[in-house]
């Protein structure tokens, strides 16, 4: 393509760049997963949740001692410690969703329910337009765990 044919090709549109940053989102939380749990979901689909968060579904993301621990019915111990190393883990969680979406987060949630295949989801809380606080991942303490 020469460069004036590059200069009128059309840029992606509005709803391709916001399905890129949800793939963009899906893959970077696969790779944490593998990361920090040593193992990755079998499907991760990201949604926007209106125009202000993103919410990640993250199938199957038990490992094979968790999927033990599920069998044996010790539940709210997985969730405990699936919770904790998340939280323990904040920034890395929040940093590469904001520099996919260019916006600073303000608020994550994380869940796991353990009875259903380890079943997780990230939620990930935006600014609104025309405000602005500290990154979420700029909040981490020792008493974050």
């Amino acid at each position: 393509m020469s460069a004036e044919e590059q200069q009128e090709a059309p840029g992606p549109t509005p709803s391709e760049e916001r399905t890129s940053i949800l793939m963009e989102v899906s893959n970077e939380m696969v790779r944490l997963y593998k990361e920090q749990f040593g193992r990755g979901p079998t499907s991760a689909r990201t949604y926007w949740a209106g125009a202000d968060a993103l919410v990640v579904l993250l199938e199957d993301t038990l490992t094979p001692a968790e999927r033990n621990l599920a069998r044996m019915g010790a539940h709210k111990q997985l969730r405990e410690t699936r919770i904790f190393f998340q939280y323990a883990t904040v920034r890395e969680f929040c940093e590469p969703v904001e520099r996919i979406t260019g916006r600073k987060v303000r608020s994550f949630h994380s869940s796991i329910d353990t009875k259903v295949d380890g079943l997780s989801i990230e939620t990930f809380v935006f600014y609104r337009d025309g405000e602005d606080g500290p990154s979420r991942s700029e909040l981490v303490s020792g008493d974050e765990v």
